[in-house]
């Protein structure tokens, strides 16, 4: 067996993914799987930090090991429950939390943390972190990375694929079934992001189970329009982007353009929209020939919002990457495994085609667990 872990935690903040990947013999096997919670203290720190963007440097320091040592701590929770050892494991690709991503800007970086060094001392495993930086030093957008394991996963030769990802920032991957076509993929916008936010204005919780909430609103059509003027959604490709735009205070600068009080809950049924609109909107725009869309990540368990994408791609099958064989929850952790497992090979991570980087280029930084004796 080839044993590869892989950790994702993203901007939604509902937990840590932990997955354990066999890839021998060229075959893509997932093998365990777990969500861990955030301490409620830990994730409290990580949203005030991007939501924010602002901090002192010792706390900066701060929440980066002690997310170490969370990732650490679910890492070694998934191997005791699975009685599988660490030297089991050839290495672990973690993604880290992104707290700030800046594509645009004069020298280009993605700051994500979770300290590595802390990863590779409390598991005794090889672990590969950092996986942005290099594609953006290339002229990339260092984002989205999971359209290489998707092509390798996920194509077929007899449909027309897209796999849509959505998370707290939703995503899509175009593959063609003839592979003389490039692969292409970019951010779409917010995926749940707003409505998370939204949400935990007006419950206790931290998302609409289902789209419950939203499924009793009514769609504002003049906010709706207003939010699809952004101008990210007409931006050429390759793009990306994160909760350092599309946040709570991106949303209360739009709700000042509408001059009329809109009930919590249609705001709610509203953001889903805009968040089905920006997929669908996308999908019909780069890749019309589509046969059949594959959800992942949190919005998969959407009703409404799944309900909302096959509304607005009539004659396109919609439905989750289970049919295609991986739950949706572990698709980008399963995909961090991968690229790990990519680096160690001295291979390639990123497709210049989805970025807008110059060429391909091995990914991540190697943290070894041990010494050579």
């Amino acid at each position: 067996m080839s044993l590869y872990i892989g950790v994702m935690s993203g901007t939604s903040l509902d937990g840590i993914d932990v997955s354990i990947t066999d890839f021998s013999d060229d075959q893509i096997q997932l093998v365990a799987a777990e969500t861990y919670p955030f301490s409620e203290q830990l994730r409290r720190d990580l949203h005030q930090l991007i939501a924010t963007a602002r901090t002192h440097l010792h706390q900066l320091g701060q929440i980066d090991v002690a997310l170490g040592h969370a990732y650490s701590e679910a890492i070694n929770q998934l191997l005791d429950e699975t009685q599988i050892s660490a030297n089991q494991i050839v290495a672990i690709g973690c993604h880290g939390q992104t707290v700030f991503h800046a594509p645009d800007c004069r020298y280009p970086f993605s700051m994500q943390i979770g300290n590595a060094n802390v990863i590779a001392e409390k598991t005794g495993i090889t672990t590969i972190t950092d996986f942005r930086q290099r594609d953006m030093v290339l002229g990339g957008q260092g984002a989205p990375l999971v359209p290489a394991f998707h092509q390798a996963l996920f194509h077929s030769h007899n449909e027309n694929r897209v796999i849509a990802n959505i998370g707290g920032i939703g995503n899509i991957t175009i593959l063609p079934k003839d592979k003389k076509n490039v692969v292409s993929g970019f951010d779409t916008g917010p995926g749940n992001v707003l409505m998370d936010e939204w949400y935990q204005q007006h419950h206790l919780d931290l998302y609409d189970a289902n789209g419950d909430w939203a499924r009793d609103g009514t769609v504002d059509e003049e906010l709706l329009d207003i939010l699809m003027m952004d101008s990210f959604f007409g931006q050429a490709i390759p793009k990306s982007t994160g909760r350092e735009y599309f946040n709570l205070k991106w949303l209360a600068n739009i709700l000042t353009q509408v001059d009329k009080a809109i009930p919590a809950k249609d705001i709610q049924k509203t953001l889903l929209e805009m968040t089905a609109r920006s997929i669908t909107d996308a999908i019909t725009t780069y890749a019309e020939d589509t046969d059949a869309v594959y959800v992942c990540g949190g919005g998969s368990h959407n009703e409404v919002l799944m309900n909302a994408l096959r509304k607005h791609l009539p004659g396109i099958s919609v439905e989750t990457t289970s049919k295609l064989g991986l739950a949706p929850d572990w698709v980008e952790a399963c995909a961090f495994s991968w690229l790990a497992m990519r680096t160690l090979a001295h291979q390639a991570g990123n497709l210049p085609a989805v970025t807008g980087a110059d060429k391909p280029s091995i990914l991540g930084a190697i943290y070894p667990s041990n010494i050579n004796s």
